[in-house]
């Protein structure tokens, strides 16, 4: 049995006693039944997910894994792909928005190479995992191999399992790579059946014709290697990219060991259509963190029916939107942990009209 398949098959639901409770308790606490809304969700879903009623979170990681992807060679980002590389070394000294989110989030930022094209120095903090300098370019030819894809499944799986095995109990999903967006588009598309032009945003600040020609080239590469909507590992080979595959290996890792994730933006939320297509139940695991500014990002938000917590306007990718995300979960586990219930607080709780009387 491979990782991947061991990984699927150890996938079980949220606990519905827990979540059953949980909600219970909500219920009980000193408000209008549901006055907190997607917070009294979020700590359900969290109480399900960890199978326990009082959820705290001690150890939050958040994965930040970075490729290149060929197709920038159609001139569809704004910025060159060494700028993938300069970003790595950026997260590894801490300078970069990432860092100072998740200094704040009280998160640690994993950062891996999965195939970055310009070569990187070694770094105590960097995990080197390459599968490649990059994608091929999806307007001439599939991504990746099948093999390559698998492997860059397992490579997210093994470095999300070595972190929850040192004691990572909330985790979140953040990349980096020049191009990705039009490998997450793509996948948006396959999965949605939306028009790419629809699912095809502004990226790192194209102009207009320039989106044009980014949705052009997604339709070409669409069109030429065909993927299968129904087999993501084969939408993942054709369009994809090396840290997409990764993250999608990240929440399976998660979901099998019982540990929420948050999804990110617009690229994480490709690499959870991945994921999910491997595994339909890892979806109940995911916690979406915000809607980012992408324009496919609500497209794929609306196509897993998962509600995103934030909507800011972002569209930086990296993790922030999770790592923000990150201070809304712990106010829901401390809602359950230390708000009163009616009856502690000695609080009337709501009344009940008295009959009429015949």
């Amino acid at each position: 049995m491979s990782l991947i398949e061991e990984t699927v098959r150890s996938i079980r639901p949220p606990d519905e006693e827990v979540s059953r409770d949980t909600q219970d308790r909500l219920d009980r606490l000193t408000k209008p039944v549901g006055s907190l809304g997607l917070v009294e969700a979020l700590a359900r879903q969290v109480a399900g997910i960890t199978g326990n009623p009082r959820p705290v979170f001690h150890r939050k990681v958040v994965f930040c894994f970075a490729a290149d992807h060929g197709v920038t060679a159609e001139g569809v980002s704004a910025y060159p792909r060494e700028v993938t590389a300069q970003m790595v070394l950026n997260f590894l000294s801490g300078g970069a928005a990432i860092n100072v989110l998740a200094r704040l989030a009280g998160a640690r930022v994993v950062v891996a190479d999965l195939g970055v094209a310009s070569p990187l120095p070694s770094h105590p903090d960097l995990i080197s995992a390459p599968l490649g300098r990059g994608t091929v370019n999806i307007t001439r030819g599939p991504a990746m191999s099948l093999e390559t894809a698998r492997a860059s499944l397992e490579t997210g799986i093994r470095i999300a399992t070595d972190e929850i095995e040192a004691g990572a109990d909330l985790i979140a999903t953040g990349e980096m790579g020049i191009g990705n967006t039009t490998a997450a588009s793509a996948i948006a598309s396959v999965f949605t059946g939306i028009d790419p032009l629809e699912v095809t945003g502004y990226g790192t600040g194209i102009d207009e014709g320039g989106r044009v020609r980014k949705a052009e080239a997604v339709r070409r590469a669409i069109k030429l290697n065909r993927p299968d909507p129904e087999n993501a590992l084969d939408v993942l080979a054709k369009v994809g990219g090396f840290e997409i595959g990764g993250l999608a290996g990240v929440m399976l890792a998660g979901a099998s060991r019982r540990v929420p994730v948050i999804v990110d933006g617009f690229i994480s939320g490709a690499a959870a259509l991945i994921a999910c297509g491997l595994a339909p139940q890892v979806r109940e695991h995911l916690i979406a963190a915000h809607r980012s500014a992408e324009r496919g990002h609500a497209a794929i938000l609306n196509h897993m029916s998962l509600a995103p917590l934030l909507s800011l306007g972002l569209r930086l990718g990296e993790g922030t939107g999770a790592v923000l995300a990150m201070h809304l979960v712990d106010a829901a586990c401390r809602i359950l942990a230390e708000m009163a219930t009616f009856e502690s607080a000695g609080v009337s709780g709501k009344s009940v009209p008295a009959p009429e009387k015949s």
